[in-house]
């Protein structure tokens, strides 16, 4: 990838185990040949500003990711297994000694060699998501245990060189792309460092510097540990950053929390290096981040496991899992039903969010069948209703009906599910339609209590997606549309879930 510079890992003496100057020099290698990338913008704010959020992204709606790396081995607790099982009385930590013995002789790099993907298929992977509707699709490209799902020349704890020894993240950016979607990657290795902050040790591996120190002795471990001085920890997450951009040139750069522990002239230089890269491409790309880590006018704000509590007048993203548990693999993982998903997809959509759905593959690189039902439910609803999500708006409000969230953020809990009553709109992009999407079905007459008709053309039209018959429909007193819906069995329903309607003809207001 260029010219490359060997840095020499150094840890202060009064830290603990060290990495001394006889250590090898070829662990990390920062990449020096393009510390910055030509174009418009400049590792400042207010140039970085004026990037703008792709209409593409707008767009599109629905994307697909997944938890899948070495954690996914031991598919025990949730992918934060590697820092609980070095925390003593920590229920993970209890079970790794039962299971695989004491973590100093059983760390978490003899996971790595298990990691193999032996079933890992990228097309069709690839043909699944296309199924199940995503217009953009990628891998968590490292999570917070440091090993990188690429093929990487700055950290040798990478997928090509170990465990599966393929890349896995280039062989998905092809079979991705060759269906249309926009590609994907997200990081999570902000927070790898082990470092003193404020006097105290922090990062994802605390537990390894509390209780086993000795694993800090080996070099090479130490790097995958994130034991390393802050500064070059610091370019190392930035040189990891620049390698994915330039070897695969994500459409889509996502940031799980402690962002913000990065300091801002790294921060800078990589959205700068980024925005500058993808003009060389010729493509527009998104980068989101969480807490508003970095300024809102250039990432989008994402909500884990949340989302608004009302229409907001700006973009925002959701991740959420396909599960109720960890976001990995883990034996009886429970999955939510097509219906939980759908019905928050729909609101998120209505509000003027975007969804990135978790899945969690098997170690095998294999997809568990519960999943997979819950892709293909999801890809059948959005081919009877696309035209309701895909290249929509909001409208003038987000919706109405009985079930409401208390509050909006992260890791939102709704306490029931949506029911009969319950409506949310979205619009068509040049304004010609609306829908309406009843998330619980309701025969007979259903008020539209959030209209007003203003006026309406003679030939209004409301129109039941997937179904071939028009919906009689009036204006009642208080000037609110009234669709008269058919008493339609379940098997007569043209789809299982969140009825979409499309309103043409109106001019409709907002109570």
């Amino acid at each position: 990838m260029g010219f490359v510079v060997a840095v020499m890992l150094a840890v202060d003496l009064a830290a603990g185990p060290i990495a001394s100057a006889d250590r090898p020099r070829d662990h990390i290698h920062v990449a020096k040949a393009r510390a910055n990338a030509p174009g418009p913008y400049k590792a400042e704010w207010e140039s970085l500003k004026k990037h703008t959020v792709p209409e593409w992204f707008r767009d599109a709606k629905f994307g697909i990711y997944w938890h899948w790396g070495v954690y996914s081995v031991p598919a025990f607790g949730s992918e934060w297994y590697p820092r609980n099982m070095y925390l003593k009385g920590h229920g993970v930590y209890k079970h790794h000694v039962k299971t695989y013995g004491d973590p100093a002789r059983h760390p978490y790099t003899r996971f790595v060699p298990q990691f193999k993907a032996e079933t890992f298929d990228a097309n069709a992977w690839a043909d699944l998501f296309a199924k199940a509707g995503a217009r953009y699709a990628g891998p968590v490209a490292e999570h917070h245990d440091g090993y990188a799902m690429w093929d990487s020349e700055v950290t040798p704890w990478n997928a090509a060189d170990t465990g599966p020894k393929r890349d896995i993240t280039g062989e998905l950016a092809q079979a991705i792309r060759a269906r249309g979607m926009k590609f994907v990657t997200t990081f999570h290795h902000a927070r790898n460092n082990l470092w003193q902050r404020n006097g105290k040790w922090t990062g994802h591996y605390d537990g390894v510097k509390k209780n086993f120190p000795s694993l800090l002795e080996d070099d090479k471990n130490a790097v995958l540990y994130g034991y390393l001085p802050r500064d070059l920890f610091c370019d190392f997450w930035l040189a990891k950053l620049k390698e994915v951009i330039d070897n695969y040139q994500p459409d889509l750069m996502w940031f799980d929390s402690w962002l913000n522990e990065i300091p801002e002239e790294h921060q800078k230089e990589y959205c700068a290096y980024y925005f500058n890269r993808s003009k060389e491409w010729g493509k527009k790309v998104v980068v989101t981040c969480k807490q508003r880590d970095l300024p809102i006018e250039v990432a989008v704000e994402d909500f884990e496991k949340g989302r608004a509590e009302r229409l907001t007048d700006f973009l925002w993203l959701t991740d959420d899992t396909i599960s109720k548990g960890s976001w990995c693999y883990t034996q009886n993982l429970r999955i939510k039903s097509p219906d939980e998903v759908i019905d928050t997809f729909v609101d998120i959509v209505s509000k003027n969010g975007c969804l990135l759905l978790n899945i969690s593959p098997k170690a095998d690189g294999s997809i568990p069948q519960n999943q997979r039902h819950v892709l293909l439910e999801i890809g059948r609803w959005l081919q009877a209703n696309g035209e309701a999500i895909y290249n929509t708006r909001p409208w003038k409000t987000y919706g109405e009906g009985p079930t409401r969230m208390a509050k909006g953020g992260h890791f939102v809990r709704m306490k029931e599910g949506y029911k009969a009553g319950d409506v949310r709109y979205t619009q068509a992009k040049d304004g010609r339609a609306v829908y309406a999407i009843m998330l619980g079905w309701t025969a007979g007459p259903v008020v539209l209590r959030s209209t007003k008709v203003r006026d309406h053309a003679k030939e209004t039209k409301v129109t039941l997606l997937g179904y071939n018959k028009p919906i009689k429909h009036e204006v009642n007193d208080a000037g609110q549309l009234v669709l008269h819906v058919p008493n339609l069995k379940p098997k007569q329903r043209p789809v299982a879930y969140a009825w979409a309607f499309r309103l043409v003809g109106f001019d409709l207001g907002q109570q």
